[in-house]
């Protein structure tokens, strides 16, 4: 049974304007989905295995598509929640602007749309793979994990993981080894990044009732974890330059970059990043919090960002560079690809 939007408590019944189509982009949640289609694209021309460029761009689409689906039946379940918390407040559902059936409704058109146009155009294996990928994140992270365990991040990555292994299948028609490990290094990016973020506004998740492990284990133990994580992380990230997969492009990015992410997760382990609220309310898109100040707030000149509060400028830089350097590991590999630079020995 379909939800009803949740009009946030903020938003005046009055005062909701009628949806207009950028709104029902919103659904799709715009910014997650560039991520996964760059990853996606990824894996296609990482497989070094030639498709036609209208058949890449159909497999591309598809799978922009269905994270576009995922978010869509995302936004419908967990409007409750979202009209809860400032940073997700203003999406179409809570806001009054979409109906919560609505937004089901062009989710589940999208998803089957996506899956069956991969499979009769391209092969089914990345199409079964896409699909396992919107019911994992709609229906086993949305609507369980989420709302369940601490580990909700943990397991639930696996969704925003798969994409470079759909382009992979879909250009191959298989998923070998660096394609699985493609799919490793984004999951085990999730944790150190979604907790980064989660370090500076736990106080909106525990509002809204989701046990992100600020809010269940603390701070001390999600820094911690943080670091351990990223011990894992980085050496992963190394891998590719030994199994076939990356050059010395890849390496030099890799090991670079992941010196920084070590730094920078030490720093937060070492900071006192979520002991004290981050009461900024700078960056609405995610970075608000509810709690009020501990004590006064440095005042800031005008027109730039007050100064975050303890060990949250830490947090902030991780959760920052986080991205960048997932973003500048994937980049590299693709410019190997397509420039054609050879993969480094000892292939697997």
């Amino acid at each position: 049974m379909a939800k009803p939007a949740v009009l946030s408590p903020d938003t005046p019944a009055d005062t909701v304007r009628a949806a207009r189509w950028q709104d029902y982009f919103q659904l799709l949640k715009p910014r997650v989905m560039s991520l996964v289609v760059f990853t996606g694209l990824t894996g296609l021309v990482a497989a070094r295995t030639p498709i036609h460029p209208l058949l890449g761009a159909v497999a591309v689409l598809c799978i922009a598509v269905g994270a576009g689906a995922s978010g869509a039946l995302n936004m419908w379940y967990d409007a409750d929640i979202d009209a809860k918390m400032r940073r997700t407040r203003g999406r179409p559902v809570p806001a009054g602007l979409v109906e919560g059936s609505e937004a089901a409704t062009l989710g589940v058109v999208l998803s089957l749309l996506s899956v069956m146009l991969l499979g009769m155009a391209i092969n089914w294996l990345a199409a079964g793979l896409l699909a396992f990928t919107i019911v994992f994140y709609a229906v086993v992270y949305t609507m369980w994990l989420k709302r369940w365990t601490a580990q909700n991040i943990v397991i639930g990555g696996l969704a925003g993981a798969l994409p470079p292994a759909i382009g992979w299948a879909a250009a191959s028609g298989s998923a070998p080894l660096n394609a699985w490990l493609m799919v490793l290094i984004i999951f085990l990016w999730t944790p150190p990044h979604f907790w980064a973020l989660s370090l500076y506004i736990s106080t909106d998740y525990a509002k809204a009732g989701v046990p992100m492990l600020p809010v269940v284990k603390g701070a001390k133990e999600t820094r911690k974890q943080i670091l351990l994580y990223s011990l894992v992380f980085i050496p992963v990230c190394l891998a590719p330059a030994v199994t076939g997969l990356g050059g010395p492009l890849y390496l030099a990015v890799s090991a670079l970059g992941g010196a920084v992410f070590l730094v920078l997760a030490w720093r937060v382990f070492r900071s006192d990043a979520g002991d004290a609220a981050d009461p900024r309310t700078a960056d609405r898109a995610l970075y608000e919090v509810q709690a009020p100040a501990p004590e006064p707030v440095p005042e800031a000149e005008p027109g730039k960002r007050p100064p975050p509060v303890g060990g949250a400028k830490d947090a902030r830089n991780l959760f920052a560079f986080s991205i960048l350097y997932l973003f500048a590991l994937f980049a590299a590999l693709l410019a190997e690809a397509m420039i054609g630079i050879r993969a480094l020995e000892l292939p697997l």
